[in-house]
């Protein structure tokens, strides 16, 4: 069965990974809280643009799809086959919640819309 929208990617993280997003998440939380109700609203300025885990993958793709077919039509028509590599790696996250990438993004610490709805969440409770 393939894993709803909302859980796909945390499902294909590993856990110790997820658990340090979380924790790194409580411990804005309680600073922010800390700060008051200036800071509180800061924080949520701030997570209004904060990039998402699919936002990341988005451009990632969309950055490394232009250079390789660049260079496909510049140093050797072989780096064509990159794109269609990458399309696939596309889909497959699609699909799956899963990418080569998608491990290297999180141990980075890109959450997913819902981990940042989480906290956007706890940080307006408390204004």
């Amino acid at each position: 069965m393939v894993p709803s929208t909302v859980e796909r990617v945390p499902r294909h993280t590993a856990l110790h990974v997820n658990e340090e997003i979380r924790r790194e998440t409580d411990q804005r939380i309680r600073q922010t809280v800390a700060g008051g109700p200036s800071a509180i609203r800061r924080r949520l300025r701030e997570l209004d643009h904060e990039w998402d885990v699919e936002r990341t993958l988005e451009a990632n793709a969309a950055t490394a799809v232009l250079v390789t077919t660049a260079l496909g039509a510049l140093v050797d028509r072989r780096f064509f086959v990159l794109p269609a590599v990458i399309g696939g790696f596309l889909l497959q996250h699609a699909v799956q919640g899963w990418c080569p990438p998608l491990p290297i993004i999180r141990r980075l610490g890109f959450r997913t819309a819902r981990e940042i709805d989480r906290e956007r969440d706890a940080l307006a409770a408390r204004l």
